[in-house]
C-alpha cells in the first residue's frame, strides 16, 4: 500500500492529565520518531517488529530531554489507518505536548486536519464511512444506548445490512441483463415477478430502517426538551432531578431563573438537550422579560415540551398561556406538587388538552420520575424495536438517502406494471444500487468525504 504524507497531531483531550499522545501515520512516522526519541534500550524503531512498545526520552535538536515517554509502534498495514502509525505516551502537561508536537512538525510532518487520521482509515479501506462515523459517535455518546448504537455500527451491524440490500440489487440486475443478452431463452416472465417480489420485500426492510431513523437521530444527537411553566412551578427543581445533582438555582423568589439553562441528561437512557426556560409571567424587569419572549422561541423550536402545572393552586393566566403555547406541540403535562393538597387535578387538564399525556409529579419528593422516563421512553422508540439499537439509522444523510432509495424502488416497479423493457428497469435499479453506496461511501462524491470529517475532532 502506498503511503501518504506524515501527519501528527496531540490524541487527547486539552488539559492536565497523567497521560498525553502524539499520534503520527504516513510513510516517514517511523523515521520522524526514530529522530526525537531514545529507547532505553538503544533499540530504533526501524529495528523493531510491529505493535511493540519502547520505554526512553523525548529529545530535542540540541539534546535536551523533553519528556518521558513509551513509544508504540504499528507497521502497515496492521494499524488504525493501515499506514505505519507511531504513538509517543508522554505526560499529560500541555507544554510538553506543545513542544514534541512543534518537533514533529519541524522534522518533516504536518498538522493533522480534523478527523484525518479516521478518513485515512477510511481511503485505505479499513472502514467504510458508517464505521468511520461512528467512531465520533462513541466519543459523543451521552447515553448507554447511544454508545450502544455507534459500537453496532463500528462493527459493521448497520453496514452489513446495507451491503445485503446492494447484493440483492446486483442480483436482480444480473438477471435482468441475462434477459437482455439472451432474449431468445424466454425468461423475462419469470424474472419480472422475481423482481416485484423481491423488490416489495425489500422496500419494506427499508422502511423499517426509516421508522427507526427518528430514534436513532435522537439517540445520536439528544431529543431538545424545554421545559416550561410559570415562575415557582417547579422547572428548576425537575431540571435537578432529570440531572441528580443540584445545576440550577431553586428559591421561592419568583423569576430566579431569568435566562435559559441547557444540560444533557440521560432519562431512561434517553439522551436529553433539557433547556430550562424563565418562568412564564408578565413582568417590568427588562432582563427577565428578554428570557420570557426566549423561553416563548424555545418552546417553538423544541421537539418535546415539559410543561408544569401547580397543582395545589387553580389555572393562573400564565398557566392559559402555557396551554396555548402546547395546543400543537408534543409535549407531556405535568402537574407537579403532588405532597400538597389537591386544588388543579389531572382530569381538568386532560379535558383542556385530551391528546397530551398527562401525569402527576413531585419535584421536592422525587415522585412520578420513573413515570415520567417511561413516557419518554415512548415518545423516543414508539413502535421501534429497543435493543436493536445497532441497526438503527443515526444521521438525516443516511435517512435521505434511503428515501430515494425507495423512491428508485418505487419506479422499478411502476416500469415493471408499465410493461417497459428490462432496460428500463435496469436503469432504476441501477440507481437504487447507487445511492446505497453512499451510505458506506461506496459511490460518494469527493466533497461529501470531506464535509462529514471536518465535524471530527483533531487526532481522531
Amino acid at each position: 500500500m502506498q503511503q501518504a504524507d506524515t501527519i501528527s497531531a496531540i490524541a487527547t483531550a486539552p488539559g492536565e492529565s497523567g497521560i498525553g499522545i502524539i499520534r503520527l501515520s504516513g510513510s516517514r512516522a517511523i523515521a520522524i520518531a526514530d529522530t526525537l526519541f531514545r529507547s532505553a534500550s538503544g533499540r530504533t524503531l526501524a529495528d523493531t517488529e510491529s505493535h511493540r512498545a519502547l520505554y526512553g526520552r523525548i529529545v530535542a535538536e540540541d539534546g535536551r530531554t523533553l519528556d518521558e515517554a513509551l513509544c508504540l509502534l504499528m507497521r502497515t498495514p496492521h494499524s488504525y489507518t493501515r499506514e505505519d502509525v507511531v504513538e509517543l505516551q508522554c505526560h499529560g502537561g500541555s507544554l510538553p505536548l506543545r513542544e514534541i508536537l512543534a518537533l514533529t512538525y519541524r522534522l518533516g510532518a504536518r498538522p493533522a486536519e480534523p478527523g484525518e487520521f479516521t478518513k485515512r482509515a477510511f481511503l485505505n479501506g479499513r472502514l467504510d464511512l458508517t464505521q468511520a462515523q461512528a467512531v465520533m459517535d462513541i466519543i459523543q455518546a451521552k447515553t448507554e444506548a447511544s454508545l450502544q448504537m455507534a459500537a453496532g455500527h463500528l462493527t459493521g451491524c448497520f453496514s452489513a445490512k446495507i451491503q445485503q440490500a446492494r447484493h440483492l440489487i446486483l442480483e436482480l440486475i444480473a438477471h435482468l441483463e441475462a434477459a437482455i443478452d439472451f432474449p431468445e431463452d424466454d425468461i423475462d416472465d419469470i424474472v419480472i415477478d422475481d423482481v416485484k417480489s423481491r423488490i416489495g420485500e425489500l422496500q419494506q426492510q427499508i422502511a423499517a430502517m426509516l421508522a427507526a431513523a427518528h430514534t436513532g437521530r435522537i439517540l445520536r444527537d439528544g431529543l431538545e426538551t424545554a421545559i416550561i411553566g410559570k415562575p415557582n412551578v417547579g422547572k428548576s427543581s425537575l431540571l435537578n432531578a432529570l440531572l441528580g445533582e443540584q445545576r440550577a438555582i431553586v428559591t421561592e423568589v419568583p423569576g430566579t431563573t431569568r435566562d435559559s439553562i441547557e444540560e444533557y441528561a440521560s432519562v431512561g437512557g434517553v439522551p436529553l438537550r433539557i433547556i430550562d426556560t424563565a418562568g412564564i409571567r408578565a413582568t417590568e424587569d427588562v432582563v427577565e422579560k428578554i428570557g420570557v419572549e426566549k423561553a416563548r422561541e424555545y418552546v417553538e423550536k423544541a421537539a418535546l415540551v415539559l410543561a408544569l402545572f401547580d397543582a395545589s393552586r387553580p389555572l393562573a393566566p400564565e398557566d392559559e398561556e402555557i396551554l396555548r403555547l402546547i395546543a400543537d406541540k408534543d409535549a407531556m403535562v405535568l402537574l407537579n406538587k403532588a405532597d400538597l393538597p389537591a386544588v388543579l387535578t389531572e382530569a381538568e387538564l386532560r379535558a383542556r388538552l385530551p391528546q397530551k399525556q398527562v401525569l402527576t409529579i413531585s419535584t421536592a419528593h422525587a415522585l412520578g420520575m420513573d413515570a415520567l422516563a417511561a413516557c419518554i421512553q415512548e415518545f423516543v422508540y414508539g413502535s421501534v424495536q429497543r435493543g436493536a439499537e445497532a441497526s438503527f439509522v443515526s444521521t438525516l444523510r443516511q435517512a435521505d438517502i434511503l428515501r430515494q432509495v425507495q423512491a428508485h424502488l418505487q419506479a422499478v416497479l411502476e416500469t415493471v406494471d408499465a410493461g417497459m423493457s428490462a432496460d428500463f428497469i435496469v436503469i432504476d435499479l441501477r440507481s437504487a444500487w447507487e445511492k446505497l453506496g453512499e451510505i458506506t461511501g461506496e459511490t460518494v462524491g469527493e466533497d461529501i468525504i470531506d464535509q462529514i470529517f471536518s465535524q471530527f475532532c483533531i487526532g481522531k
